[in-house]
């Protein structure tokens, strides 16, 4: 309870900020798009009950229409065939949602750029090994396209280009990394590429099929450091479901 009454104090006293990691949930919030005949996910859309007016005069409500990957959005391990044995949304510990992380930062790379296992073990070098239980996030600067489809998503007659994961990286952080899960700024944990790769959608196939947990479309990792943040990942507990959109918050001592 001490710990606890020490957290709130510091919360009050700005000593610790409160980073909303979250991409607003609007009907033009991009969304992935995938080529026939492979089925795609609903936009984001409210539809209205009432709102103060005959349908309800004293209060306003809506439905909300949205697929589980829309969004800021978590991957549940059984979202890919990989990970078919393995956990829903709904089955991850609660524990598991409150874990350090970690941010790696190649703001300004090229579109295609690939983060190497090289890569992550320089960042180890200069800043510590990567948090037993907690999240890599993967900074590209990417959120700054968020705000236009076309341009989030970078394709092009060739397809998308948006930063990723090289295979051998996604599987070195599936196999050997202590983390629970990797986190990043664009539509997808695999880069725009990765439907060519060997296998495709490395880190979906890896990380998932390891039990680990993606999170994608994520702001601000610009506002965290590169270790000591603490982050709050509040997924829909969506009984059977593949992931949700997700709240993620980011604790930083200041």
């Amino acid at each position: 309870m001490a710990v606890l009454g020490e957290l709130a104090e510091a919360l009050r006293s700005g000593s610790v900020e409160v980073i909303d990691l979250t991409a607003p949930l609007v009907d033009t919030t991009p969304i992935l798009l995938l080529p026939e005949p492979f089925a795609n996910t609903s936009r984001f859309r409210l539809e209205q009950l009432s709102r103060y007016d005959e349908r309800g005069p004293g209060w306003y409500w809506n439905d909300i229409h949205t697929g589980e990957h829309t969004g800021t959005h978590l991957d549940a391990p059984v979202h890919w065939i990989t990970g078919r044995d393995k956990g829903d949304v709904a089955e991850i510990a609660p524990g598991r949602l409150v874990a350090p992380a970690a941010v790696l930062d190649k703001a300004g790379a090229d579109p295609d750029y690939l983060l190497q296992v090289d890569d992550v073990k320089a960042w180890q070098a200069e800043h510590g090994p990567l948090p037993d239980g907690g999240w890599l996030l993967y900074r590209t600067g990417w959120d700054a396209r968020a705000g236009d489809q076309d341009d989030f998503l970078n394709a092009d007659e060739t397809g998308p280009h948006t930063p990723g994961v090289s295979v051998e990286c996604a599987r070195w952080l599936a196999e050997e990394a202590p983390i629970i899960g990797l986190g990043v700024e664009t539509v997808g944990t695999d880069a725009g590429a990765a439907h060519s790769f060997d296998p495709p959608f490395p880190c979906h196939s890896f990380l998932l099929g390891a039990g680990k947990y993606g999170l994608t479309q994520l702001r601000n990792l610009q506002l965290l450091p590169p270790t000591g943040a603490l982050l709050v990942t509040a997924p829909l507990p969506i009984v059977g479901g593949s992931g949700s959109p997700t709240r993620v918050l980011a604790l930083v001592e200041r």
